[in-house]
């Protein structure tokens, strides 16, 4: 029985596989099931990771709007002012607000000082 030359698919598939893993270290961008391996852990972190940083930068504006807020009155919060903002129907997200905490405290100020205000008239 004579040879049979194996086609371009199989070969094809792994140098598809190697493009992916090229930038990896030792084995992982070398050894074809080590690849096969990473890659699957590699999309399995980076799908998880998504999520997780989402929910790191809501945190993080969080803490910022809070530290911006107590720095200024001691009894109010950052809980009280979400609540706040929400009873008033004032469209600002989280992103926003701490954006103008960062950049224009005076204008975070007159935010809740406006809240406080309307809070008394009612």
């Amino acid at each position: 029985m004579t040879r049979i030359r194996r086609g371009y698919i199989a070969r094809r598939r792994r140098t598809k596989i190697r493009l992916f893993a090229s930038s990896f270290r030792g084995a992982r961008s070398r050894l074809t099931r080590t690849i096969i391996q990473q890659k699957i852990r590699s999309l399995v972190s980076s799908h998880r990771d998504r999520d997780r940083k989402k929910r790191d930068f809501r945190r993080l504006w969080i803490t910022r709007i809070n530290a911006v807020i107590r720095e200024n009155r001691v009894s109010y919060s950052y809980s009280i002012l979400i609540h706040n903002l929400y009873k008033r129907q004032l469209l600002l997200n989280r992103k926003i607000l701490a954006q103008i905490a960062i950049l224009n405290r005076n204008c975070l100020y007159m935010i809740s000082n406006e809240i406080i205000k309307s809070k008394r008239k009612l």
